[in-house]
């Protein structure tokens, strides 16, 4: 069983930056696909960026990309995800998420099997 752990969300202003970190236990982290989803008060979770097991590949949704990046260290155990130019509607919970399948990456919440508590970003305009 895997254990998520996200850090380093809080209040910023439009334009600024913010780091969040996941960190994983009690399970190969190197060999999951890890990604971060985000769900604003009443709307759906939506997937923001995922990175394969050894950091080679990533993918963005469109409306991070150019902004986000995902990273991940394998030997610590910790999958990041620094956040530029925010904007008001990047206000959410950010979840981490890890998936012990056989794909590259994952777009998709089914796709997962470990999810993190959340952790609060909120831009302010």
């Amino acid at each position: 069983q895997v254990q998520l752990v996200e850090s380093g969300g809080g209040l910023v202003q439009a334009g600024g930056s913010l780091r969040l970190s996941c960190a994983a236990s009690g399970g190969t982290f190197v060999t999951y696909v890890m990604g971060w989803f985000r769900q604003a008060p009443g709307k759906e979770r939506e997937f923001v960026a995922t990175v394969s097991w050894r950091g080679g590949t990533t993918y963005y949704a469109d409306s991070v990309k150019g902004r986000f990046t995902i990273s991940r260290d394998n030997k610590n155990d910790t999958v990041d995800l620094q956040m530029n130019s925010l904007k008001p509607e990047d206000t959410a919970v950010y979840y981490c998420a890890a998936d012990d399948g056989h794909s590259l990456i994952a777009t998709t919440k089914g796709e997962y099997d470990y999810w993190g508590q959340g952790t609060q970003v909120t831009v302010s305009s």
